[in-house]
């Protein structure tokens, strides 16, 4: 006969499906919510749900944000000719704190990956073409991480732009091979913005 699943655990089965949680930080972490006064759990909770149901997707850039348009596609003072393509919205944050970066973004939601069943209709690249055709876009700069499917993305996209008369760039490698944007320091991404090179 199957046990019936305490609180607790489809508590911790729930943070465990959390990306980078792993069983023994969702159990830390279930614990730690239970040791907290019930006000606490609520605004935790009330936090939640005011981010899910309050965020909406940019129509422009596609980056989450609380006003569509977004913040930055909203600046008249940022370069509107300049788009940086990054793979989430964590890596616009990235950017954003290397202060390194005063154009507009697009935002991907993802790689294109054969093996794991991603296609370019499964991110936002339509969406990146349609921007191109409406004009005054002078340069594309691809900062996908510098992994096989970044660097697949960065190629697919410069084979669809190829016939727009647009620079298209990579970021620099300065960046770790395989590493994550959002991870690097701001020192890091603002040399990888300065050594970006034309993809030919």
């Amino acid at each position: 006969m199957n046990k019936e699943v305490g609180p607790i655990e489809d508590l911790i089965k729930k943070l465990n499906r959390l990306p980078g949680i792993g069983s023994k930080t969702a159990q830390r972490l279930a614990y730690y919510i239970i040791g907290l006064d019930e006000n606490e759990v609520e605004n935790l909770s009330d936090a939640i749900l005011s981010a899910k149901r309050n965020t909406v997707k940019c129509s422009i850039c596609m980056n989450y944000a609380d006003s569509d348009p977004c913040e930055i596609c909203s600046d008249k003072a940022r370069d509107d000719s300049v788009i940086c393509v990054v793979e989430s919205p964590k890596d616009v944050e990235a950017m954003e704190r290397s202060l390194s970066f005063r154009g507009k973004y697009h935002v991907l939601h993802g790689v294109i990956s054969p093996l794991k069943g991603k296609t370019p209709e499964d991110v936002k690249v339509k969406e990146l073409i349609d921007r191109v055709k409406r004009g005054n876009i002078k340069e594309i700069i691809v900062a996908t991480n510098p992994t096989v499917d970044g660097d697949a993305t960065a190629t697919y996209i410069k084979n669809v732009l190829k016939d727009f008369d647009i620079t298209i760039s990579r970021i620099g490698y300065g960046l770790p091979v395989g590493g994550d944007l959002e991870f690097y320091d701001e020192i890091t991404i603002q040399t990888a913005m300065e050594n970006r090179r034309r993809l030919d």
